[in-house]
């Protein structure tokens, strides 16, 4: 506890830490009171219905937007329409040469990609916003709608409050601290977890012959999952490169051995988002967000606790991933890369064997990496089959629970590189934080 303390007054004492810290709290009570205030024209007394847990995907996407979806608040679509462009583009890289092209111009390339990632943002908020205020006129009241109220006026304010919080995400990047738009997510899912806690403490409490007990049982689990989505999102499998020496004038170069860290989870949670993203059409075909309608496959697949749903989910992540690894980590560049420098894996001949190697590895630490990240994905499910509420048990896995891991991490990260700096004592008694070279930041 004495370290704990000493460690926040170092951190204070750093002028320009201090005011990054203070700059991103800042910035995110703006966007956190921007999640409150409804689209004009409609009545916030009459959103009661749009907030009770509608058991469908439709949840996790109010608890990504901190509960901005079901506030029909001028940030009520989020971030989320910025990610799906940023996704989109990072495909177009694998099969389109311009992007191919772009991506290796460096800083110049990369901004022409952030403009480009824009505007695909601002297309699908125009085809998003349209869709979302016709499932508000249709699921609220007719008296919940005021003269005032326009549809295009609100696709507009929709629009423009999303590009908003891409322009304050942006603004944490530059002046604050971690990751401005993986921030803005993470603290959107934490707003709603003491509300989750405080209903389930409140459920079991009332349970008769060991409620509290079982309460307590539920939080040590959530303790151990936590845990262990911190050891997929760091894993790695360092591999061993040695470095010929190089005389440089008076100077020697190399001779050193140095390792590569190949992650037990390359893909990061785009996997997850992948399968969602398709897991979401036949709730789509049953109609917007009215599972309770839907019959044969649709109403089987709306169902996030149902086996079916759970079964077909947990393929598609192990399916992504192989995909989403295979197109983000190029064996045969790495190889190429390595014999260029005068490296070599000792043992293995530099080359096209070093890059089957590679691959080989590559295979065989995604295979465990890949169930893995299925298990964490359904665990939600598996706590809603025990009784644990739907909103908290949104938090012992998937989506939610890998970013704000990774989010932490690299925001942890970032406060220990400037106490290092500085010549203060890291974060952690022994070694340093390992943030994350992929997942949640490389994908926003």
């Amino acid at each position: 506890m004495k370290k704990f303390f000493e460690t926040l007054r170092n951190i204070w004492k750093i002028e320009e830490l201090r005011a990054r810290i203070l700059y991103t709290l800042g910035i995110l009570l703006v966007y956190r009171l921007g999640t409150h205030v409804v689209l004009p024209g409609i009545d916030p007394t009459k959103l009661a219905n749009l907030s009770q847990p509608s058991g469908n995907i439709l949840d996790i996407i109010n608890l990504f937007t901190g509960g901005a979806f079901a506030r029909a608040s001028i940030f009520g679509l989020g971030i989320m329409p910025y990610i799906s462009a940023t996704i989109v583009i990072q495909l177009l890289g694998i099969a389109v040469p311009y992007f191919q092209r772009l991506q290796r111009e460096g800083e110049s390339g990369r901004r022409k990609i952030n403009q480009i990632s824009r505007y695909l943002t601002v297309a699908i908020l125009l085809l998003q916003a349209p869709t979302y205020i016709a499932s508000l006129t249709y699921q609220l009241p007719a008296d919940a709608f005021s003269a005032s109220f326009s549809k295009f006026g609100s696709v507009i304010i929709l629009t423009a409050g999303t590009m908003f919080i891409l322009w304050l995400g942006e603004r944490i990047t530059d002046k604050g601290i971690g990751n401005g738009v993986s921030l803005i997510i993470m603290i959107g899912i934490i707003a709603r977890l003491p509300q989750s806690l405080g209903l389930e403490f409140l459920s079991r409490l009332e349970q008769q012959g060991g409620g509290l007990v079982a309460f307590l049982v539920e939080i040590l689990i959530l303790f151990v999952v936590f845990m262990l989505s911190i050891l997929l999102v760091q894993g790695t499998r360092r591999i061993p490169v040695q470095y010929a020496k190089r005389i440089v004038g008076n100077k020697q170069y190399g001779g050193v051995r140095q390792y590569i860290p190949l992650k037990v989870n390359a893909a990061g949670v785009m996997p997850i988002i992948f399968a969602q993203a398709l897991m979401f059409i036949p709730i789509t075909i049953a109609g917007f967000a009215q599972s309770d309608s839907a019959t044969g496959m649709a109403a089987a697949f709306s169902n996030p606790v149902g086996f079916w749903y759970n079964f077909v989910n947990a393929v598609l992540i192990i399916l992504f991933t192989y995909f989403y690894t295979a197109v983000t980590v190029n064996p045969t560049q790495m190889a190429e890369d390595m014999k260029k420098n005068g490296g070599f894996i000792p043992g293995v001949k530099p080359g096209r064997k070093t890059a089957e190697f590679l691959d080989s590895v590559m295979s065989k630490i995604t295979l465990p990496g890949s169930f893995f990240l299925a298990f964490v994905a359904i665990m939600p499910a598996f706590a809603m089959m025990f009784g644990i509420d739907q909103g908290f048990a949104m938090f012992f896995g998937g989506t939610s629970l890998l970013i704000m891991v990774g989010v932490i991490l690299d925001t942890l990260q970032q406060i220990e590189s400037h106490l290092l700096m500085r010549h203060y004592d890291g974060l952690m008694k022994s070694g340093k934080i390992k943030g994350r070279a992929g997942g949640a930041s490389s994908a926003i």
